[in-house]
């Protein structure tokens, strides 16, 4: 069953994802950006392999995705340290909505990342209670918009926060031909692969 919630004004991300305070009530819950599309390369989905490290952890997870620094100001961004004995894991120390790769390179540095890399959010998060009490707090404390990366940020202060580098890749529908390299990588993902591959190489021979 589907459930819409509408934003009476817009108030920013943030107020949209705490408007569903009385849906998911004092339980942890799984957030997806909806004009996401998330593709794994593993046998489970993007959003279960986040789910068990949330589940083992018992504390607010963030996927994220190694991005060069030419796209930081299209996601939100963290910084911190690799958790020992885990591959991929990392503990956030600081978070910043779509940084300026000079932000970045003062505050976002990840140790083990390829130079003019960082780890930007891949549009799926498990969000503890402890979100949802500062996004309320933010929302009766200002009447402009309402940043889940400034939450996020007061978060990594307060409790443990991890974020995790999903084995999978991201793509933007609402970016400039987002929906077109979705379209794509979901193709190029299935049984039909062969066939697409001849009939995108046919395509180009004919331009």
């Amino acid at each position: 069953r589907l459930r819409f919630v509408a934003q009476d004004k817009p108030r920013g991300y943030g107020d949209a994802v705490a408007r569903a305070r009385q849906f998911v009530g004092t339980q942890t819950f799984l957030h997806l950006v909806a004009d996401h599309l998330s593709l794994s390369r593993v046998e489970h989905s993007c959003a279960r392999q986040l789910a068990q490290i949330a589940n083992a952890e018992h504390c607010t997870v963030s996927a994220v995705q190694a991005t060069r620094e030419s796209l930081l100001t299209n996601f939100g961004a963290i910084g911190g340290k690799r958790v020992s004995g885990y591959a991929g894991l990392y503990t956030v120390e600081n978070v910043l909505e779509k940084p300026t790769p000079t932000e970045a390179e003062q505050t976002l540095i990840v140790p083990g990342l390829r130079a003019g890399h960082y780890l930007c959010f891949f549009g799926i998060h498990v969000l503890t209670p402890g979100v949802m009490d500062l996004l309320d707090h933010a929302a009766r404390s200002t009447s402009g918009s309402v940043s889940l990366s400034t939450a996020l940020a007061e978060l990594a202060t307060r409790e443990r926060f991890l974020a995790y580098e999903v084995q999978g890749s991201r793509y933007d529908l609402g970016a400039t031909y987002g929906l077109l390299h979705a379209q794509l990588a979901l193709a190029l993902s299935g049984k039909d692969r062969a066939d697409v591959l001849a009939q995108l190489l046919e395509v180009v021979s004919n331009r």
